[in-house]
């Protein structure tokens, strides 16, 4: 394992008058995530909260789901810019490792509204498929962070393949109170050891239908000459 985190506060910092009106929305839902659930959660007390009108939360959101995807889109922001060099050398597993790690940090202050979160998505499959869509997309990213292809279908399904795996480490990481986050490292580890097993077994069954492709290329070739000959 390549490294330990950087504890940060689990508390959600308060909706600032100062800062931009999309960010208070942003801050005001997670805050009340933490305390909730997302379907219990109302516009009204979002706007309340926020310290904007109904009109100008429509203006920025037009669900909770949005609100969300808009928060997982800065954690992505988060976690690309804290880049390190010096695991450029690493192996693709331990560059993996280092960027989850890095996107539980980024996570930290939010802890209580994944929780939340977690909790609905198990009992509303409709919720848990919308999620999911985020997931992938996010992880595509996280893997393009630790410079493991994400482009494709392989990219898409090594994608999907992270965010089942990364959804399974954070059912771990909101319930591991140790500073050192211990029990969640050595979950993402073994994860990712299987994840690693399965890319393998994957790269090989993709390389089937390549293979099967130039075989009806030269097949389709051969004809064509036969073909001309006669």
């Amino acid at each position: 394992m390549a490294r330990k985190p950087t504890q940060k506060s689990a508390t959600p910092a308060a909706p600032s008058g100062d800062k931009p009106e999309r960010e208070r929305i942003i801050a005001a839902f997670m805050a009340l995530l933490a305390d909730k659930s997302i379907e219990q959660i109302g516009f009204a007390e979002i706007a309340k909260a926020a310290g904007v009108s109904l009109s100008e939360l429509r203006g920025q959101f037009g669900s909770t789901l949005a609100m969300f995807a808009a928060q997982v889109k800065e954690t992505d922001r988060a976690v690309l810019a804290g880049a390190d060099d010096d695991m450029t050398e690493e192996p693709p597993r331990e560059r993996l490792f280092d960027v989850l790690m890095r996107r539980l940090e980024v996570l930290e202050p939010h802890k209580a509204a994944v929780r939340s979160l977690t909790r609905s998505a198990m009992r509303n499959p409709g919720l848990a498929f919308a999620l999911n869509g985020l997931a992938v997309r996010s992880q595509q990213w996280m893997l393009t962070a630790a410079d493991i292809d994400a482009a494709g279908p392989r990219g898409m399904v090594r994608a999907q393949g992270l965010a089942v795996l990364f959804a399974s480490v954070l059912r771990t990481w909101v319930d591991d109170d140790d500073p050192g986050l211990a029990r969640t490292m050595a979950t993402l580890d073994r994860a990712l050891a299987r994840g690693q097993r399965w890319s393998g077994f994957l790269d090989d069954v993709l390389r089937i239908p390549q293979r099967l492709g130039r075989r009806r290329r030269r097949r389709r070739d051969a004809d064509d000459e036969g073909t001309a000959a006669a």
